[in-house]
């Protein structure tokens, strides 16, 4: 915290080149990324904690705090970056102490801090790098790969997309980090289903069922981990139109070309508006940039689309091999829609039966389950739950997802004391 480089490229700067190689050259190449960053002239606020975004015919207000102080700009055009955030991944245990998300672990290991007897049990390229990355730091970690079987043959037509642009280049990465996980005896057991976090109290192990038998992996940390989807609290606060992604089952803002929303003066750009990674975000952000450098009046159409001409090729050079990962690495049924007793609402301790209950009991969304079960009014305020929670109830209504919708946000949208909250 107090330092650019965002989730992807975390602690970058600090980091020693040493233990930095062994995060590889894609974590590496964030050193210039923030060079260019902290060279640009652009004010830094670092430590910034925003729960407030009001547009309005004067501009748009940002209210945030730093340091306890609560303070405020107005701007013409507001760029929501938010990025991504992990997917819930509710089953049986996934709520006792020892188990985290796998972005948690990558957090600790780039503090310095390794996680010994870790169990990583989910799909998706993190969990390759993430395996790969505690090799590096000296730890062997058991991977359990739960990616469903027919997921391959539903991503197989847009296996040609994929080797299109930067496509290539991420899959032979793929292929690398697989190979290096080979050489280093990481062991990666493949058609998991059923996972249970089991252990009295704690974390000790993780069941689950693999070929037709039930099988206990002992463990001291767990991490849980199907996939990122855009983080949408902002964007959903302040009104923005948003559809449900029903390959990929997430919500996500509706944006134009250049990052517009369906709110004046508010754009998005990279995985807030849809997941493509920390290149592809890159830049989107620079074609907002374009257009808020137009709407600002210092650029003519013509004058934006000759300055962004480059990164709309990069960006769609980028995103080429979405179309094959998201249908590759489609969440498993049992995380979108898990069993009756497991805790979907972690703040408030609600269970998928209980949601199902409440939907069957008269409540037509998120919104309706919240008044009757407190639902997504815990400290998250609805960001780990509501997704699961839109799916559960659009299973019980038979309706679809977008049709039901998910929570109504409201500022603020992170914790803030009264005193800051008068500090501006």
């Amino acid at each position: 915290p107090g330092a650019p480089g965002g989730q992807i490229y975390r602690g970058v700067e600090a980091m020693a080149p040493g233990r930095r190689a062994g995060f590889g050259a894609d974590y590496a190449y964030g050193v210039g990324v923030v060079e260019r960053f902290r060279a640009s002239g652009a004010q830094y606020r670092a430590g910034a904690v925003v729960w407030q975004v009001s547009p309005g015919e004067g501009g748009t207000e940002v209210w945030f705090s730093v340091g306890g102080k609560g303070e405020r700009v107005v701007a013409r055009s507001v760029l929501v970056a938010t990025g991504a955030m992990e997917r819930a991944v509710p089953v049986p245990g996934w709520t006792k102490p020892g188990v985290m998300g796998a972005g948690a672990i990558q957090v600790l290991l780039k503090a310095g801090v390794v996680a010994e007897g870790l169990v990583i049990v989910g799909a998706g390229p993190l969990v390759l790098l993430l395996a790969a990355q505690c090799v590096a730091a000296g730890v062997t970690p058991v991977v359990l790969d739960t990616t469903p079987s027919g997921n391959f043959r539903a991503a197989l037509p847009y296996l040609a997309g994929a080797l299109r642009g930067k496509g290539l280049g991420y899959l032979a990465k793929g292929v690398g980090l697989m190979a290096r996980l080979r050489l280093a005896g990481v062991r990666v057991v493949r058609g998991v289903v059923d996972v249970a976090v089991e252990g009295e109290g704690v974390a000790s192990g993780v069941s689950y069922s693999v070929g037709g038998g039930r099988v206990v992996e002992m463990a001291s940390v767990v991490a849980l981990h199907e996939g990122v989807i855009p983080g949408t609290q902002v964007t959903r606060s302040v009104g923005c139109d948003h559809v449900w992604d029903e390959v990929s089952r997430c919500f996500r803002p509706v944006v134009d070309d250049v990052g517009g929303t369906s709110v004046a003066g508010v754009l998005v750009a990279g995985d807030g508006a849809g997941i493509g990674g920390a290149r592809a975000a890159e830049a989107a952000g620079r074609i907002a940039g374009g257009e808020m450098l137009r709407r600002a009046g210092l650029l003519d159409l013509a004058g934006r689309e000759r300055l962004i001409a480059g990164d709309r090729r990069e960006l769609a050079a980028h995103l080429a091999i979405r179309p094959f990962l998201d249908r590759l690495y489609a969440p498993p049924d049992a995380v979108c829609s898990p069993g009756d007793g497991v805790v979907v609402c972690r703040c408030e301790e609600v269970t998928a039966g209980a949601i199902r209950g409440a939907a069957m009991a008269g409540a037509q969304g998120p919104n309706q389950a919240k008044a009757f079960l407190r639902a997504g009014m815990g400290a998250c305020q609805g960001r780990i739950c509501g997704p699961v929670v839109s799916q559960i109830m659009a299973g019980v209504l038979g309706r679809e997802v977008g049709e039901v919708g998910y929570y109504r946000v409201r500022p603020p949208l992170k914790p803030v004391t009264v005193g800051e909250m008068a500090g501006e």
